[in-house]
């Protein structure tokens, strides 16, 4: 038991690190413009309600990504980015809640943290330099598997999972090799929480151990990942601020008042609401790609 709670404070404090890393580098990047830039209450509306049921279990990025796609808050191009960068504290707020209060094997815990912060360096680096319409294309296909995990819980398709709470070889490698690629798709608007489950489950892991999982790897991997789209500025700061004011105490909200609800008639929403938003993103990237055909037509033509 101390053994694993020094292992749970060095995590934290390791958290810690990775938190003010994250800060500095984000004042310093909007240092003049977050005072002309400051969210609005239809932003900061967003980063309550989204964060407040992704505590819950719903998840934040596919309606985050719904609601900026279908009332044009942010261009298409840079919504992956403002996700992870405004996203990040809320996520970690999250995630000492979780690694505090449920009990995981720590080895487990800190290799699939640390092979998803990997993947999202990885993935952060090739998203931030993606062309508008690429962004679209993937984001598209990002919602409609978000939409398909949605029905997939309402169903009750995912695994049942098992009862222990961490791996051991070669499971532990799978699960390791898993998460990375998690990681690396978090950059691109796909959340950890439905693929993260079905991962744990599948590996024969209580789905309970999910949640520090989930909430430890997303707390590192997105101020890590956001510091490629914050080099790059590929994010809109009005809105990443919006989702990190507002975020902030509705996790303690969901988390220490509310505790739960309940949400398969909001999953069957968000369902509706995601699918609508990933074509509306495709139909953009389709009319994107036809838009320079067509200007370049005349001047093909003698």
């Amino acid at each position: 038991m101390g053994a694993t709670m020094n292992a749970k404070w060095a995590l934290f404090a390791a958290l810690g690190v990775v938190t003010v890393v994250y800060l500095v580098a984000w004042i310093r990047s909007s240092r003049g413009r977050a005072r002309k830039d400051q969210p609005d209450v239809m932003r900061l509306a967003i980063g309550f309600l989204t964060n407040f049921f992704d505590t819950l279990g719903i998840g934040s990025f596919a309606p985050t990504t719904s609601m900026f796609k279908l009332n044009r808050i942010v261009p298409d191009e840079k919504i992956p980015g403002t996700l992870n960068v405004g996203h990040a504290l809320p996520t970690i707020a999250q995630a000492f809640i979780f690694i505090a209060i449920v009990e995981v094997d720590m080895t487990t815990l800190i290799g699939m943290i640390a092979a998803s912060v990997a993947g999202a360096w990885l993935g952060a680096g090739v998203v931030c330099a993606w062309p508008r319409r690429r962004v679209q294309i993937g984001m598209g296909v990002a919602l409609l598997a978000a939409a398909t995990f949605f029905v997939m819980t309402n169903l009750g398709l995912f695994p049942s999972g098992g009862d222990t709470l961490g791996l051991k070889s070669p499971l532990l490698w799978v699960g390791i090799v898993g998460n990375f690629a998690l990681g690396a798709l978090m950059t691109l608007g796909i959340g950890l929480y439905a693929p993260c489950m079905i991962l744990v489950a599948v590996l024969g892991m209580n789905p309970r151990v999910a949640f520090p999982i989930m909430m430890g790897s997303c707390a590192f991997l997105m101020p890590i990942g956001s510091l490629r789209f914050i080099a790059k500025g590929s994010y809109d700061l009005k809105a990443a601020l919006g989702l990190a004011i507002g975020g902030i105490p509705a996790v303690f909200v969901a988390a220490f008042i509310v505790k739960s609800l309940p949400l398969v008639l909001l999953r069957w929403l968000v369902v509706a609401v995601v699918v609508y938003a990933a074509v509306a993103m495709l139909r953009s990237a389709r009319s994107g790609a036809a838009a320079p055909a067509r200007a370049g037509t005349p001047a093909a033509t003698p």
